[in-house]
């Protein structure tokens, strides 16, 4: 009996505060707010509720309906269709995250270099070459250590994932209490003009909504937990609904608390790399602490990322070559060495993350324009896994007589699957509307140009190895 009833230990509560510590983060509100100034506090307020929200809750449904797949969503099309599209779903889950391990490197050299320098030259003085070259040595190294089956990055990136959530709460803190506290300089003029917070709905605005979609995806990381939920129908919704409101808060109250110490209107180039630091900076100044928030956000943003990092090699490659149908994957991706690792595996993502790094730095100028890129890029294609996602909500609205859940979203098939599609076309037109390089092109035609096509190519070839590996499978497997 107390096995049953410790099953069903989650609460509401927990729900909302596993999914915000999964979800969210202080560059969420930084990268956005480098796209769109203030503005973005409105943009925020309308993701939250059109695409957050719902997106959200049908991954409740989902995970209460294949309680015995453990959330994974290829295990979920695979359930819904066939092996075929599973295999699909597992490749896209584990391909888009080729771009992401291509920045970890850079976010630690940026960190790094803030904790020894307390300053970020690094990403406007150094040679793209250079850095890349040292982001490609970092990258093997760590290759090399996730090979050998490092176990305690996992209790690492659960302190600094802690630590994390901790500097975005005293940031928000710091940064909204300051002007009031230290009586500096508010840096953004008319703050308290509604207008400052309307986005102007133009080409420019919608390519950066893939920024947006990138900061609010992954909530199915908690699908496993619906049904470990109390009374999961009620208490798993509102868990969900408290989740949006505690990101929708921390979306608005750092955008507003960046608002204060960066002019919306002249908005630094290098924000992305170095806004969070600078906020800090500008906040251990204001308390008179000097450094101290910039060593401490430099810390936790270095050992939350060597931890991703480590971990990001193994567990998307280890859910494709585990979930998928062996009958698409060659068999010499499925090799292990005696540590049980995919050793042609991790060599396949070394040579793609490899490319990623060092290709990009030939043709775009300045380290900072890279840096950029590089996380629009990650925009771009991380997104596409919610894609699968969104089509297994939309194939479980057609076959609910068969899949019962103890949590329903939507209780009519049609609505259900017109919020589903909804979802999907949006995530899918932010994708392809974030193509569009952010820098102006005016001041570096050849540089934008390259960029673009960056953008279309990777995720396309990235797709395309994809479609040649059951190929592969078809002529080398064979008994």
């Amino acid at each position: 009996m107390s096995d049953a009833k410790n099953a069903k230990a989650f609460r509401w509560w927990n729900i909302a505060l596993l999914g915000f510590t999964t979800v969210w983060g202080l560059n969420n509100v930084i990268n956005n707010f480098a796209n769109q100034g203030l503005a973005v506090i409105t943009s925020w307020i309308l993701i939250m509720i059109l695409y957050f929200v719902p997106y959200t809750l049908m991954v409740g449904q989902l995970g209460s309906a294949f309680q015995e797949a453990g959330g994974g969503v290829s295990s979920w099309i695979r359930t819904l269709s066939n092996n075929k599209l599973a295999y699909f779903a597992a490749w896209t889950y584990w391909v888009v995250h080729v771009p992401y391990l291509a920045q970890k490197p850079q976010i630690i050299m940026v960190s790094l270099s803030w904790l020894f320098k307390g300053n970020g030259s690094f990403i406007k003085d150094s040679s793209p070459i250079v850095v890349q070259g040292l982001s490609l040595i970092i990258f093997l190294v760590f290759v090399w250590i996730a090979s050998k089956g490092a176990s305690t990055l996992n209790s690492i990136g659960s302190i600094a994932g802690i630590a994390m959530f901790t500097m975005s709460m005293l940031f928000i803190i710091l940064g909204v209490s300051a002007p009031f506290i230290t009586h500096v300089q508010i840096a953004t003029p008319n703050m308290t003009d509604i207008h400052t917070y309307i986005p102007k709905f133009d080409l420019q605005y919608f390519t950066t909504i893939s920024m947006l979609v990138f900061a609010v995806g992954g909530a199915e990381k908690i699908s496993p937990y619906v049904n470990k939920t109390k009374n999961a129908s009620r208490e798993f919704p509102l868990g969900m609904i408290i989740l949006a409101v505690m990101v929708a808060v921390s979306a608005v109250l750092g955008s507003f608390a960046i608002g204060m110490i960066v002019n919306s209107n002249h908005i630094p180039a290098d924000l992305m790399a170095n806004g969070a630091y600078q906020a800090f900076q500008f906040l251990g100044n204001s308390f008179h602490v000097g450094n101290l928030f910039v060593w401490a956000f430099a810390i936790t943003n270095t050992l939350a990322s060597a931890a991703a990092l480590a971990i990001s090699i193994d567990a998307p490659l280890r859910m494709l070559l585990g979930d998928a149908d062996k009958k698409y994957i060659p068999k010499a991706l499925l090799k292990k060495n005696k540590r049980g690792i995919a050793i042609n595996g991790y060599k396949m993502t070394a040579i793609l993350v490899s490319i990623l790094i060092i290709v990009p730095a030939l043709g775009i100028n300045g380290m900072n324009d890279l840096y950029n890129w590089l996380l629009n890029l990650n925009s771009i294609v991380m997104p596409m896994r919610y894609l699968w996602v969104f089509l297994a909500y939309m194939m479980l609205t057609k076959q609910l007589d068969k899949y019962k859940s103890d949590y329903m979203f939507v209780k009519n098939r049609y609505v259900g699957f017109g919020v589903g599609l909804w979802a999907f076309f949006l995530t899918a037109f932010a994708c392809i509307m974030g193509m569009v390089p952010k820098m102006n092109m005016a001041q570096d035609p050849s540089s934008w140009w390259f960029q673009l096509a960056l953008n279309i190519i990777t995720p396309l070839a990235l797709i395309l190895l994809g479609l040649i590996l059951p190929a592969i499978a078809k002529r080398t497997n064979v008994d």
